[in-house]
């Protein structure tokens, strides 16, 4: 069987293009559009992911504001930073980048997010929102997914699908996701038991475990479609997924990419939430101003 290769990169190219018309219909409007990305390590993968972000930010004509808070930042520095950036008017959207300084937690951080610059879904409330139909951005790689398959036209309304890891950033909002749009989710996590179980019956395989090689051919069926959003770095420094594609090829029907395949998609969709963030915020302060006159 040939495994058509999903690749995203298309796809981002044309939700870049969509985000820089959009800047520059704002710009038209008198609105700069700026994205804030707290960074706090020396890890050189995440501040390579950062720079990718500040590069597709500029293209698209938004301002991209690092704030650099080095490795050794402790908790209240980073609160106060976030608190700080909630509260600027000309901030419109805001990303808490992991991984965090030793014995710091981004769970009690995310949540000084506000809500209506979350552009990355973090804060708890975005998921909340996203579990009851109420309007929140979702997790950018979890709807990158959603995404995918809408470009390569495979429906999931009716068909199995079975997400492996259960993390907030991807495995529960995606399955939320998944079921607004009719699919039968299973979520498959360390204690499910043998992964074949769930994967071999599934139409949609979609794996965001960060192990690497955990899927392999012999845990789904002839025509499955898989997804691979795992992002392992290898001692050679070298990206890889969660999925062997070496096994996987010739037996799934279609099977993403990594690199080049979700991640890509990612941080185009950040731009686009980002853009949502500000033209939301600055309807929100029209009427608030139109408010104050009556």
């Amino acid at each position: 069987m040939n495994t058509e290769i999903l690749s995203g990169k298309g796809l981002a190219s044309l939700i870049q293009q969509q985000a820089q018309d959009d800047a520059r219909i704002l710009e038209n409007e008198g609105l700069r559009p700026a994205l804030a990305v707290v960074v706090a390590t020396d890890d050189e993968s995440t501040h390579w992911y950062v720079r990718s972000i500040e590069r597709a930010a500029g293209r698209a004509g938004i301002e991209c504001r690092i704030v650099d808070l080095g490795q050794d930042a402790n908790e209240q520095v980073l609160a106060g930073v976030l608190e700080d950036l909630s509260a600027e008017p000309s901030v419109h959207g805001i990303i808490l980048q992991t991984p965090l300084p030793n014995g710091v937690r981004a769970d009690g951080l995310v949540g000084l997010i506000a809500p209506e610059k979350d552009v990355d879904g973090a804060n708890p409330l975005s998921l909340g929102r996203l579990a009851v139909g109420q309007p929140a951005f979702a997790p950018a790689t979890a709807r990158a997914v959603v995404e995918l398959l809408d470009h390569f036209q495979i429906p999931v309304a009716g068909r199995n699908v079975a997400v492996v890891g259960r993390s907030a950033v991807v495995g529960k909002p995606l399955s939320l996701l998944l079921l607004e749009r009719d699919a039968t989710v299973t979520i498959c996590h360390s204690k499910s038991g043998p992964l074949e179980r769930y994967t071999q019956p599934a139409d949609v395989v979609v794996v965001a475990a960060g192990r690497t090689g955990l899927l392999k051919g012999s845990h789904i069926s002839p025509e499955t479609v898989v997804i691979d959003v795992g992002t392992n770095v290898l001692p050679d420094g070298s990206l890889v997924g969660d999925v062997d594609e070496a096994s996987v090829t010739g037996v799934a029907a279609g099977l993403s990419p990594v690199p080049g395949g979700v991640g890509s998609v990612t941080t185009a969709l950040l731009l686009l939430h980002t853009l949502e963030a500000a033209r939301q915020q600055s309807r929100s302060g029209l009427l608030a101003a139109s408010t104050s006159r009556i």
